[in-house]
């Protein structure tokens, strides 16, 4: 059975806004490096939309840095499946799914492959419940920002998930990378 991992930038008082962050070339490197082991996203809207057609426009036009650029080509060369009711359509090797992400999510897992990287908020809990999340990759940045999207909303989880910390790496940035497999 495939490995899914949940890779994901946080504040350090838990916000997840990818407007508040300015990842260093390290933290692209690590995320570019992350992806070497996946073989498929798994989006929810808002990601995917936060992502798309950003990252692929770096692709095509090398238009960021030298570690932008590697990881927007390793990011859009990966196929993706977006979970959404709204969308009418999707690009960039990407699958549209409309209902149950739970159930798509392990039918996948089920098929054989790399790793599975879910990248979407709004979809965690249901999916840490459903017990699909095998191990956590949180890059915690030394800002707090105090609004915006938190990791996990109070109350969303119905019971306690018990993590082992794995690895970490302290980058000069002030950035931590944290890796925990669930127990």
């Amino acid at each position: 059975m495939r490995t899914v991992t949940f890779a994901m930038n946080i504040s350090l008082d838990g916000y997840c806004d990818h407007t508040i962050f300015n990842p260093s070339e390290e933290v692209h490197d690590y995320f570019s490096t992350l992806l070497n082991d996946v073989d498929l996203l798994f989006f929810g809207r808002v990601m995917y939309q936060l992502m798309f057609p950003y990252w692929a426009d770096v692709a095509k036009n090398q238009s960021g840095t030298a570690d932008e650029n590697r990881f927007a080509e390793r990011l859009t060369a990966i196929d993706k499946v977006v979970m959404s009711r709204s969308l009418n359509q999707v690009e960039y090797t990407t699958r549209l799914v409309r209902s149950n992400p739970a159930e798509e999510l392990l039918k996948l897992k089920q098929q054989p492959g790399k790793k599975i990287s879910v990248d979407s908020v709004s979809l965690l809990p249901e999916l840490i419940s459903a017990g699909l999340i095998d191990e956590f990759h949180l890059v915690v940045h030394p800002v707090m920002v105090g609004n915006g999207r938190l990791l996990l909303d109070g109350g969303s989880l119905q019971q306690n998930l018990t993590l082992k910390l794995v690895d970490m790496i302290v980058f000069k940035s002030g950035s931590i990378a944290l890796h925990y497999l669930k127990q």
